[in-house]
């Protein structure tokens, strides 16, 4: 059975897209979606490894969350953290794609890096790419641009290219940001590089 987060917030589009931004970066990971802080209640809070909560849920139900600070992460539409919420780990969820991937990466590594702190879970298959096409990919979710990318490996542009689409095809992705959690989580390139 494969370790469980819990997102409670009312904004069901909100938190149908954190729970597939958090499957992309711990696929192995089940994510359950609750609506209201009863609901999550009857479905057993204990189970989950973690819970990503809506600010208004936290402060209604602050002495739950509170003892429960270590599972905790507050979705806030904040920048800053509002002082009644500084015991807790936070999310600001008002900024654009990159920097809320970042965030999630950088909380998942913070906590789990390497998955210390998780339970055991199933081996993930070997890795699908090339040397070539890893070396493609760290340069790609770092921002370089296919001529720099050229330039840097002395390669062909139509090269760049075509390790571009075998990469996006090998690995069944969609978007640079899911290349980016794919590279970040498996360890091919460092957080703080991107």
């Amino acid at each position: 059975m494969s370790p469980r987060i819990a997102i409670i917030d009312s904004n069901t589009l909100a938190a149908v897209g954190l729970r597939q931004l958090l499957q992309t970066v711990m696929p192995a990971m089940t994510v359950d979606t609750f609506t209201t802080f009863a609901e999550f209640q009857a479905a057993h809070p204990d189970r989950y490894f973690h819970y990503f909560t809506a600010m208004n849920i936290v402060l209604e139900n602050r002495d739950f969350f509170t003892l429960h600070r270590h599972k905790t992460i507050v979705l806030t539409p904040l920048t800053t953290h509002e002082a009644s919420l500084q015991a807790f780990h936070t999310l600001c969820t008002s900024q654009s794609e990159a920097p809320l991937v970042r965030s999630l990466l950088m909380l998942q590594q913070h906590a789990h890096g390497g998955g210390r702190n998780l339970p055991p879970m199933v081996q993930q298959p070997q890795n699908p790419l090339t040397r070539r096409e890893v070396e493609v990919m760290s340069l790609v979710v770092q921002g370089c641009i296919n001529k720099e990318i050229a330039h840097r490996l002395n390669i062909s542009l139509a090269t760049v290219v075509t390790h571009r689409k075998n990469i996006m095809e090998k690995l069944a992705l969609k978007s640079v940001s899911a290349l980016t959690i794919y590279a970040v989580v498996n360890g091919y390139v460092d957080i703080n590089k991107i």
